[in-house]
């Protein structure tokens, strides 16, 4: 049964992830969710569940921001750079984030979780966790006490992070991955599936895979394509 609609929801977005999303929503939150919104030149459809899509730059007179939240749902293309782009956006039209964390999830009291963050099922936040905003945890994920994950972060699936670790803002984790106590992932660090690290990786923009981790001559903004201008 879907949870009493108290609030009403933009996803931005109209893709896999965005479809996900208005699903979990509709399903597992007080949101309902009134439309989707798209860039203008990616607008492929004018529909969506039977709500309209709209071209994202009209969306603040659509759906002012006195009444509507909004998530934007976009993945980690160009490590995580799109999402953090129309998150911005969408502060600077005024808007409030919302949050999803999944009923089926754990988060201890004290945890710290900032905006447009998604918690899917099965994972466990623990003790004085903080967690910033425009952050993905996929399903089964361990995150262990007084971690914290820096903003535009996309930890993917059955990741195990240890106690007092540290991941810098723009990171990918990889499935499988699994992080020691007091480790410390350096900004846009790429951390590949079933790697294992017991030692802070603070470089910026390194792709790391195996076990022991270890670097691979590519840079995380080689292997996601990022643009110079974008790599601050």
């Amino acid at each position: 049964m879907a949870a009493e609609k108290k609030k009403k929801l933009v996803i931005v977005g109209a893709g896999e992830f965005a479809e996900i999303a208005y699903e979990y929503f509709t399903y597992d939150s007080e949101y309902e969710v009134s439309a989707f919104a798209v860039e203008a030149p990616y607008r492929n459809m004018d529909r969506l569940f039977d709500l309209e899509v709209i071209d994202l730059e009209y969306m603040d007179q659509l759906y002012p921001p006195e009444m509507y939240d909004v998530f934007v749902a976009v993945t980690y293309t160009k490590l995580n750079r799109v999402r953090r782009r129309l998150y911005s956006f969408c502060k600077e039209k005024g808007y409030h984030c919302a949050s999803y964390i999944s009923s089926h999830s754990f988060v201890w009291h004290n945890a710290e979780i900032g905006e447009n963050v998604f918690i899917f099922e099965d994972n466990t936040i623990q003790y004085h966790v903080k967690i910033g905003s425009n952050v993905v945890l996929w399903s089964g994920n361990h995150v262990g006490h007084r971690t914290v994950i820096e903003d535009d972060c996309w930890l993917t699936s059955h990741i195990v992070v240890s106690g007092f670790c540290h991941i810098g803002s723009g990171s990918f984790i990889g499935v499988n991955a699994s992080i020691g106590d007091n480790v410390t992932l350096g900004r846009d660090t790429v951390l590949g599936a079933g790697a294992v690290t017991v030692k802070s990786l603070a470089d910026t923009g390194k792709v790391y895979v195996g076990a022991p981790a270890r670097p691979l001559k590519k840079t995380s903004y080689e292997q996601f394509s990022v643009e110079l201008e974008d790599r601050t």
